[in-house]
C-alpha cells in the first residue's frame, strides 16, 4: 500500500511539515488503497511564500512566453491521460469513460486557455487612455473530490495564461490523482514558485489560503455552504472571489418534444459522472398531460439500461459514490423522499443487486422520485447522487416559473422544438442552459447565479477574473 509523503513548493518535491495520514479508498470495493500526508499551516505559508517570490518574474513574461508554458504543460499532461485513468478510476470510481473523458479534459484546459491568450488583448487603448491588464497576484486555487484533475489543470491554466503565480488545495480524497498531475506538471519545467501544492483538509490548508493576506484571489469550487465561508473569510483582505457552487438544475421537457428521443439526454444530464456533479439535472419538469408516458418509458430505460457496478467494464454507465460518507448521504435523502410522500418510480434504499465481488463498494441505486413537489427537501437540497426528482408542470409560464424557484441556478436543461426551447431557455435564471443536449463549450463562460456562485470561469471571462486593469493617462499608445 502506497503512502504519498510530498507535496510540491518552490519547484520541489519537499515532505509537509503536517503529520496526519488520510487514508485513500477505492469506493468500488470500499478498501483502503493508499495514505496521504496532510499538509498544515505552516506549508500554506511556505508556498504562499514561494509564489510571492515568483510573481515579479511571472508577471513581466510576454505573451509569448506564457503560451509556450501552456503547451509544455499541455504536452506533459498529455503523456499521463492514461495514469490518470487508472488513477480515477481505483481513486473515485467514475466509470471508464467517464475517466477517459476526465484526462482528456485535464490535458486540454491547457490547451483551452492558450486559445484564449492568444487573442486576449492584454493591452488595450480606450479613448485616450491605455489600459494594461496584469495580473492579480498570488492566487489560491481550491478544487473538489469530483474532477479533482480537470479542476486542477483548468484553474492553473488560466491563473498562469494571466502571469498569476498559484497555490492549489487539492481534495484530499484524490491525492492519487492529484500526483499524476504533479509528476506532469514538474515535467514541464515552469520556474520555481509559479504553482505550488498543499494537500490538506479545508478546514485546516483552505482556510489558511482564505485568510492569507498575500494570497490576491481565490478560486474555488465546492459547495455553498464552504464558498460562503471562503467568502467571510476573505473579506478581511478583500481577496478577488471566484465561486463555482452548488445546483439543483432543472430538465424541463416541452410539450412538443419527442419523449422516445429525450429520455438519453434526460438520463445522461441526470445521472452524469455517476450523479456526483453540481449540473446534473435532477429536477425533471414534465407537463400533466404528458407525466404517465414520459415517466413509464424513463422507468423503462433506466431499468434495462443504466448498469451500476465495476467502473472498469464499459458497459457501466454509473459507478461508486466516492466514500462512505457521500453514500450515507444520499440513502438519507432517499428515505426522506419517501418521508416526505414522493413515490418511488424506481431505485430505493440499499445497494443494487448484482454487484457480486463489489458489495463493498459504495454503490446507490438509480432512484427516481415522482409526485414530487417543489417545497420538498428532494426537489431543493442537492443529493449529488443519481437521484431525479420528477415535477409537473400545467403550462410554459408555470414550468419557468418551477425551475426558477430555487436558491440555485448553475445549470438547466430544456428539450424541445428549437425556437420554444430557445424561447423558454431565455427565461430561465441559469449561468448555463443547454438546448436539446448541446455540446459542451470549452471556450464559453461557466458559473452560476444566485447561490450557485460568483464570477466565470473558462474562455476570456475566466481570463478576465485573474487580471486587474491598470488605466494609464497620458501614456503613449502600445
Amino acid at each position: 500500500m502506497r503512502t504519498i509523503e510530498h507535496i510540491y513548493i518552490d519547484g520541489r518535491f519537499v515532505e509537509p511539515h503536517g503529520r496526519e495520514l488520510f487514508d485513500l479508498h477505492n469506493p468500488a470495493t470500499g478498501k483502503v488503497i493508499g495514505r496521504v500526508r496532510l499538509g498544515d499551516v505552516e506549508d500554506v505559508n511556505a508556498a504562499v511564500a514561494a509564489a510571492k517570490r515568483a510573481l515579479p518574474g511571472m508577471a513581466r513574461t510576454t505573451k509569448a512566453e506564457r503560451l509556450r508554458m501552456l503547451e509544455a504543460l499541455h504536452v506533459a499532461m498529455r503523456s499521463r491521460v492514461k495514469e490518470l485513468h487508472e488513477a480515477v478510476l481505483d481513486e473515485y470510481g467514475a466509470p471508464t469513460s467517464r475517466s477517459v473523458w476526465m484526462g482528456d479534459y485535464a490535458a486540454d484546459s491547457f490547451l483551452v486557455a492558450a486559445r484564449t491568450l492568444a487573442d486576449y488583448p492584454l493591452q488595450r487603448e480606450i479613448g485616450a487612455a491605455r489600459v494594461a491588464m496584469e495580473p492579480v497576484g498570488v492566487v489560491g486555487l481550491i478544487t473538489p473530490w469530483n474532477s479533482n484533475a480537470g479542476f486542477i489543470c483548468n484553474k492553473l491554466a488560466y491563473a498562469i495564461a494571466a502571469g498569476c503565480t498559484a497555490v492549489i488545495k487539492p481534495s484530499e480524497m484524490s491525492a492519487s490523482q492529484t500526483d499524476v498531475v504533479l509528476r506532469a506538471l514538474h515535467e514541464a519545467g515552469l520556474p520555481a514558485g509559479v504553482y505550488n501544492v498543499v494537500n490538506g483538509r479545508g478546514a485546516d490548508v483552505g482556510a489558511a489560503i482564505a485568510v492569507h493576506p498575500d494570497v490576491a484571489k481565490i478560486s474555488f469550487t465546492g459547495s455553498t455552504a464552504v464558498g460562503k465561508a471562503i467568502v467571510r473569510a476573505s473579506a478581511d483582505s478583500l481577496k478577488r472571489v471566484t465561486l463555482e457552487l452548488g445546483g439543483k438544475s432543472p430538465t424541463i421537457i416541452l410539450d412538443d418534444a419527442d419523449l422516445d428521443a429525450v429520455i438519453p439526454g434526460v438520463i445522461e444530464a441526470g445521472f452524469m459522472n455517476s450523479g456526483q456533479a453540481c449540473i446534473a439535472g435532477t429536477r425533471v419538469l414534465v407537463s400533466e398531460s404528458r407525466r404517465a408516458g414520459f415517466e413509464a418509458r424513463l422507468k423503462a430505460a433506466i431499468e434495462t439500461g443504466v448498469k451500476v457496478g465495476d467502473p472498469r467494464d464499459p458497459s457501466t454507465t454509473v459507478g461508486p459514490m466516492v466514500s462512505l460518507t457521500q453514500w450515507e448521504r444520499v440513502q438519507r435523502y432517499i428515505h426522506l423522499g419517501l418521508e416526505e410522500g414522493a413515490r418511488l418510480l424506481t431505485g430505493g434504499e440499499g445497494r443494487p443487486e448484482g454487484l457480486g465481488s463489489y458489495l463493498g463498494g459504495y454503490f446507490v441505486r438509480p432512484t427516481v422520485f415522482t409526485d414530487v413537489r417543489n417545497d420538498m427537501r428532494i426537489a431543493r437540497e442537492e443529493i449529488f447522487g443519481p437521484v431525479l426528482s420528477i415535477l409537473t408542470y400545467r403550462d410554459e409560464d408555470d414550468a419557468v416559473a418551477i425551475a426558477n424557484d430555487t436558491t440555485y441556478g448553475l445549470s438547466a436543461y430544456v428539450f424541445g422544438g428549437q425556437a420554444r426551447a430557445e424561447r423558454v431557455a431565455d427565461r430561465l435564471e441559469s449561468g448555463r442552459v443547454v438546448i436539446n443536449g448541446a455540446a459542451h463549450e470549452p471556450l464559453a463562460p461557466f458559473g452560476g447565479m444566485k447561490q450557485s456562485g460568483l464570477g466565470r470561469e473558462n474562455g476570456v471571462f475566466g481570463l478576465d477574473a485573474y487580471l486587474e486593469p491598470k488605466t494609464l493617462l497620458g501614456a503613449r499608445p502600445a
